[in-house]
């Protein structure tokens, strides 16, 4: 049985698992600003979403406090804590299911652990000064994603040689330097970056073969969900694109991905249980 000890709760990934995603900030592509009033977050409308979330099957809520589109402007760790704690304080007395932080900051991943929070996910990887050390004196697992560039640049012509050989390499290299850091091989998830310094040919590069990268040895986080990966291709604006990120979620999962990361949980949840009934063969005619 593959599981993962988040905090005082065990993620078991022997069946793939639907991370919600609750973006609370006020710039984010798809749902930017969707929890403000009057330019002021709203807890309770945060809570109400989780809450569908968490009864549509979700079982982690991934809280981010920064947008990280291409073009994003960066925010202070202060404005992000400011965001997310009191989220991640109410998400974790409420339900009994996996918190996970959003965040590249050090100073917001050790609040954040001290909040209760079970994952650290982090796009830069680790890779701001003092972000390894929080995450070591956490004890927290760490799911590392691949990045090519900064958030602010990363989509202005993105190259690679060999898309999969270079994100693997890199993704490797960030998992050793964890594990020399003293971050156990087993609290590692890695996550390809789909949309973050990555052209289109290059996501369904990394889609079509992303059984490859589950074959580094670590769990694999995938998020396609309503990116422009989708959009180029169907057309659709982030709100109509369902069907799209669906599909994606689908073909990371028969790949071999643990986790899929989504805006759309309730209809994701579905999808996964026809894969496993179609997988078990377990109806009867």
């Amino acid at each position: 049985m593959k599981s993962i000890q988040c905090g005082t709760k065990w993620l078991n990934l022997d069946e793939p698992k639907v991370m919600g995603i609750l973006n609370v900030t006020p710039d984010s592509f798809s749902d930017g600003g969707r929890y403000y009033q009057n330019d002021h977050l709203s807890l309770n409308a945060v809570i109400s979403q989780a809450n569908q979330m968490v009864m549509a099957g979700a079982q982690i809520l991934d809280v981010g406090g920064e947008s990280t589109r291409p073009g994003a402007v960066e925010v202070s760790a202060q404005q992000e804590l400011d965001r997310v704690a009191p989220v991640i304080e109410r998400l974790v007395a409420e339900f009994d299911v996996v918190v996970s932080v959003d965040t590249s900051q050090p100073v917001v991943m050790s609040v954040a652990a001290g909040l209760g929070v079970g994952l650290i996910n982090d796009v830069r990887a680790l890779r701001l000064d003092g972000a390894l050390e929080a995450v070591v004196n956490s004890k927290l697992p760490v799911c590392l994603m691949h990045m090519q560039g900064a958030p602010a640049t990363m989509q202005e012509k993105p190259q690679y040689e060999n898309v999969i050989d270079e994100v693997s390499h890199t993704l490797l290299s960030y998992a050793r330097r964890c594990e020399s850091a003293g971050v156990s091989k087993d609290q590692i998830i890695l996550d390809p970056g789909f949309g973050f310094g990555k052209s289109l040919a290059h996501n369904l590069q990394l889609l079509n073969r992303l059984d490859e990268i589950c074959t580094l040895g670590y769990p694999v986080l995938s998020g396609t969900s309503r990116k422009s990966m989708v959009g180029v291709i169907t057309g659709k604006e982030p709100q109509q694109r369902l069907g799209g990120s669906l599909c994606t979620a689908i073909l990371a999962v028969q790949k071999g991905a643990c986790i899929v990361r989504v805006h759309d949980v309730e209809e994701t949840v579905d999808a996964l249980k026809l894969i496993k009934a179609v997988r078990n063969q377990a109806w009867e005619v």
